[in-house]
């Protein structure tokens, strides 16, 4: 307990020395945003040298409360360090987009350098990847410094276990209320956002993965279209649903990562080639529109909004006043015509043949690796059951995975199923009242994209009594993010929800 409140005065005396140092003139790290970060290395009042040695030292501090960053990168001051030389040779035309700016990479997407890949899992610590996921090597492209990995839900919650656990990382915190959940799977790319501890972050989803995280730690998380942003070289569970997508503390930078990482990969050809169509030319930025809400037809589903306590209820139906206020026609109460036990019972069947099958393909491919399937994983926590916590959350989603043998007559019946779920639902409701968007409180509708490769954007709506961040989310059908984008950002920028987290016990 002392342990714990002297870690809670270091990240409030942390904060505080951080606002006073942007008092003073200097440039303002706390909440910097990508624009910022580029005009002061334009004007030369920031280097990336400098900003990494921030973000490094708010890790050292913050880290041991937060448990959010699973492994810094040994390599990031000398990535930071090339970025500055070849601004400098450029004479500042490479300070543009994400060129010198720090990035944590959740722990199941792979990077060739010398940082472990392991979905937090102890049974692939020194495992080695053939080369970087696909959407690492655009960062890399695009000039960004990997500052390290965060922190994952194990497997990415398939085991499962606590929301932001994970056997490598530990326990994550939400940064706004400690006894709060983080949500996961992606809790440490959205706790390191909220907190400062990198200028940008990568998370992925399955099912809620981004969405939720992001509603419970305050940043905006935007779930792609599947397919939008390649899945090579990250560890899966399964290619129907799994997508890669930025979690941040505005809209305008969760954009600029996006235009980063999205296009065509021919080591995940079928579905980055079937989304490629959906990029428009010119980048995602241009859709940063203040006037966004304007002319957009936003529909309500009852089912999502139901159950809140009167503190949420009211926020939400604020802010559904304030999008009628900017221009949309918000139409309430309608039935998206899902059956969601149906839904989720045909989902977790598919999902663990798939699992099996995904896992066992990345396993194979890996360089080196102390496993080499599933059933080298389900073995080796069974080897290990105190450090991978197996009395608490044992491993029965892994074990019923590696029971299944495939895609048979029962898995395609489950994709039929959910293909008509999709159709008869979401598709149907936008079809028929020409939605531009549903809206729904935090990941609530997560499943209901999920198993359409729908893309969806959270944005931060508002704290309960406690303190506990919520959010609200723009889902859309595919190829929307468009549109999800302008409605979003001028939301955002109408209502400017978010503040930086307290820390509170």
């Amino acid at each position: 307990m002392v342990d714990l409140r002297l870690q809670v005065v270091a990240a409030v005396m942390g904060a505080a020395l951080a606002a006073a140092a942007a008092g003073s003139g200097q440039f303002e790290f706390q909440e910097a945003t990508v624009d910022a970060i580029q005009l002061g290395f334009r004007s030369g009042s920031l280097t990336s040298t400098a900003l990494v040695r921030f973000y490094l030292d708010r890790i050292a501090r913050l880290n041991p409360l937060l448990r959010a960053v699973i492994e810094v990168n040994p390599d990031a001051l000398g990535q930071a360090a090339r970025a500055d030389a070849e601004r400098a040779a450029s004479g500042g035309r490479r300070a543009a987009g994400l060129h010198g700016v720090p990035v944590l990479l959740k722990d199941n997407i792979a990077t060739r350098d010398r940082l472990n890949t392991t979905a937090g899992s102890l049974a692939l610590l020194g495992s080695v990847v053939r080369r970087d996921a696909g959407v690492a090597a655009r960062l890399r492209r695009a000039g960004a410094v990997i500052l390290g990995k965060a922190n994952p839900s194990e497997w990415s919650n398939f085991r499962p276990v606590e929301s932001g656990w994970s056997a490598r990382g530990g326990q994550t915190l939400n940064p706004y209320v400690l006894s709060a959940t983080p949500c996961g799977s992606s809790a440490g790319p959205g706790v390191a956002a909220a907190a400062n501890m990198a200028a940008v972050t990568l998370g992925s989803e399955t099912d809620g993965s981004i969405l939720c995280p992001s509603s419970s730690n305050s940043v905006v998380g935007i779930k792609p279209t599947v397919g939008l942003t390649s899945r090579s070289g990250v560890i899966p569970i399964t290619p129907r649903q799994d997508t890669i997508g930025p979690m941040c503390r505005t809209v305008s930078d969760a954009v600029h990562v996006l235009d980063a990482i999205v296009g065509y990969d021919e080591l995940d050809a079928e579905a980055t080639g079937a989304a490629s169509k959906y990029i428009p030319r010119g980048g995602y930025t241009q859709f940063l529109r203040i006037d966004g809400l304007r002319g957009k037809r936003i529909g309500v589903p009852a089912v999502f909004f139901e159950g809140y306590d009167d503190v949420r209820a009211a926020a939400y139906q604020k802010h559904l006043n304030t999008m009628r206020k900017r221009g949309a026609t918000v139409i309430k109460d309608l039935d998206i015509a899902t059956n969601f036990s149906d839904l989720y019972d045909q989902e977790t069947l598919l999902m663990k043949a798939e699992f099996k099958l995904s896992l066992n393909a990345y396993l194979s491919d890996l360089l080196r690796s102390p496993v080499r399937s599933l059933a080298d994983v389900i073995a080796f926590n069974n080897a290990h059951p105190v450090e991978e916590r197996l009395k608490d959350f044992g491993q029965p989603d892994l074990i019923a995975a590696e029971e299944t043998s495939g895609i048979g007559a029962k898995e395609r019946a489950a994709i039929r199923r959910l293909d008509e779920i999709s159709t008869d639902g979401l598709e149907k409701l936008m079809r028929e009242h020409r939605l531009d968007a549903i809206v729904a409180p935090n990941s609530d509708a997560a499943s209901v994209l999920a198993v359409g490769g729908y893309p969806g954007i959270a944005v931060p709506a508002g704290y309960d009594t406690e303190g506990v961040p919520f959010a609200i989310c723009f889902g859309g059908l595919r190829g929307y993010e468009p549109r999800l984008i302008e409605m979003a950002y001028a939301f955002e920028q109408a209502t400017r929800v978010r503040r930086p987290p307290t820390f509170k016990r």
